[in-house]
């Protein structure tokens, strides 16, 4: 089993930043993409950045040049940066981590977070 910890979120103005984290552990032979997704009030879950084991990142229009996803492996973490943050950035951020539970068995999993909370409100 594998088990996510997600911290970071939080009530911030609009314009501000914050930095969410979700730290994976338990049966992990290897960790394959790592990513991010939100659902807001009366909306589906949907994909905000996710990031490979080789680096390749996949984001979203609505938050280019203004979030930032990266991953320490040796931590078997993701982050992600959020600036310039707006209204509509409220939401429930979940991560969710593909994972190789053994040597043996080459299939790899999907895992979320419990979500964090992300307000943006003056």
């Amino acid at each position: 089993q594998v088990q996510l910890v997600e911290s970071g979120g939080g009530r911030v103005q609009p314009g501000g930043s914050l930095r969410l984290s979700c730290a994976a552990s338990g049966s992990i032979f290897s960790i394959n993409t790592m990513g991010w997704y939100r659902q807001a009030p009366g909306k589906e879950r949907e994909l905000v950045a996710q990031i490979t084991r080789d680096g390749n990142i996949n984001d979203v229009d609505s938050v280019k040049g203004r979030f930032t996803i990266s991953r320490d492996d040796a931590k078997n973490t993701v982050y992600l940066q959020m600036n310039s943050l707006k209204p509509e950035d409220t939401a429930v951020y979940y991560c969710n981590v593909g994972v190789r539970n053994s040597w043996f068995d080459n299939r790899s999993f999907g895992y979320w977070g419990q979500g964090t909370q992300v307000t943006v409100s003056s």
